[in-house]
């Protein structure tokens, strides 16, 4: 049963309640007030019927048109009645109050049906000792007065209630309106396709109608399709980064494998099983092996670091960073002797607690890249620093820099600023990747920043205790 009906049939139970409580209050006051003025009409009567029953011995007045009254001698349990009387034929009810009247010290009143003419209200007094007069009143004009109080409530009621219901329908269904709407909008995003990789939710539930209670929850739908857009978006990114990652690494290892089953092949052929040929092609095939071995380890690390661990919990220490520093510098002079490199540090060194090896080869990789992307005699520059509680190490070069639009992914795993480079020449595209996850593993970051004619990677770790 929807929500509209079900309301309706509450609105309208409550108000059949309602009505029934009123009609009962009403019709019991109106009741009760009939017959105390039927009461104080039967005492007044009966005051000036005692006098002309004291001065003539029975009642010679006559009554009202259908009302009776007798007067009783009552000796014991003997009662006989005074005529000429007005009375019914069936004085049985007028007789027994006249002889409890006798007996009782305050006048009584009680209702009785009496055979053939109907339900009587009777009260008896005593006009002198032995002798009680008894009236008797009709009660039917109280009971149709009720019974027609009672057939105008219904009438009044039922139209009352058939309004109500008519229009509390026609305002339910109005101020439930916009969460149909909603409902609505619900079902057109159950049919949507959310299984294309750029899904995106286009629908909204619009509109100011329905009062607070449904505003707000308008606005929880709609933030909650909000985070569905950016939950689906957040998807359809990582899907493509994914797809990208494989048939980057796809790329990268099928080089080093066709390598290897080319210089395998020679083997078949009988100049290679010359020592000296057999030699330079095993060399050949280390020398690939060598290279898958690498490009494999760096994937491995960063699927490790993507889950928070490293091959083995980072082992911090108290390190010396610019000792760190002019180690990895020395190694570079050593390994690429054509760009002169100059090392800057303060006079106190700063002694982070971090991973040696770990941040060795963040260096290294910083410096490598330095290398590889810019043309032979550029200088290259490491610098040392403290800012508040972080130690910075700035690598700089002054080669070509980095495009702008490329500043934002040369973290990406596998990415290129040049297109045309290979591996030989510019590298898997893993290096930069690897180390912002090292630092970031540290606890700091990495930034790059710079301009055209020069390129600064300045890494931030944190002087503390590490994570």
């Amino acid at each position: 049963m929807r929500l509209g009906t079900r309301l309706t049939l509450g609105l309208a139970v409550l108000s059949l309640a309602v009505c029934a409580v009123v009609g009962t209050a009403l019709t019991t006051y109106m009741r009760d007030y009939l017959e105390r003025q039927l009461g104080d009409q039967l005492k007044l009567i009966q005051t000036v019927q005692a006098k002309d029953a004291a001065a003539h011995g029975t009642v010679r007045r006559k009554p009202y048109y259908g009302w009776y009254t007798a007067v009783y001698d009552v000796s014991g349990d003997a009662v006989t009645l005074r005529r000429p009387s007005d009375v019914p034929d069936d004085t049985r009810a007028m007789a027994d109050l006249a002889r409890a009247m006798a007996r009782s010290d305050t006048e009584l009143t009680r209702t009785a049906r009496i055979d053939g003419e109907g339900t009587y209200r009777l009260r008896g007094c005593e006009v002198e000792p032995g002798v009680v007069l008894v009236s008797a009143a009709p009660v039917k004009d109280v009971e149709e007065t009720v019974e027609r109080l009672i057939t105008v409530q219904v009438v009044v009621f039922a139209l009352a209630l058939t309004a109500l219901v008519v229009s509390g329908r026609r305002m339910l269904r109005r101020g439930l309106e916009p969460l149909s709407d909603m409902a609505h909008t619900a079902h057109g995003i159950a049919s949507h396709d959310l299984s294309e990789s750029a899904s995106r939710l286009p629908l909204r539930a619009d509109g100011r109608d329905g009062g607070r209670e449904v505003a707000e929850l308008r606005s929880a739908f709609n933030t909650m399709l909000e985070h569905i857009d950016d939950s689906l978006a957040v998807r359809a990114e990582a899907e493509a980064r994914l797809r990208r990652f494989v048939a980057d690494a796809s790329h990268e290892l099928r080089t080093p494998l066709m390598s290897v089953r080319g210089y395998a092949d020679l083997f078949q052929y009988a100049a290679a099983n010359e020592p000296a040929e057999r030699e330079r092609h095993l060399a050949r095939l280390r020398a690939e092996a060598a290279r898958m071995g690498v490009l494999l380890d760096d994937l491995l690390l960063l699927a490790r670091l993507d889950e928070g661990e490293v091959e083995a919990p980072l082992r911090q220490a108290e390190t010396d960073l610019v000792e760190l520093v002019r180690q990895a510098a020395d190694a570079f002079r050593a390994g690429h002797p054509g760009h002169p490199l100059t090392v800057t540090a303060p006079a106190g060194a700063p002694a982070p607690r971090l991973d040696p090896r770990r941040i060795r080869q963040v260096l290294d990789n910083l410096l490598t890249n330095a290398a590889v992307h810019t043309p032979a005699g550029t200088p290259v520059s490491v610098g040392v620093g403290v800012t508040g509680d972080s130690a910075l190490v700035r690598v700089t070069d002054a080669g070509p820099g980095v495009p702008a639009e490329d500043r934002e992914r040369v973290f990406d795993r596998f990415y290129r600023v040049d297109k045309a480079r290979s591996r030989d020449r510019g590298g898997s595209g893993l290096g930069l990747a690897v180390a912002r996850s090292l630092v970031r593993a540290h606890g700091g970051d990495i930034e790059l920043s710079g301009e055209p004619g020069a390129t600064v990677f300045t890494v931030r770790l944190p002087l503390g205790d590490g994570t």
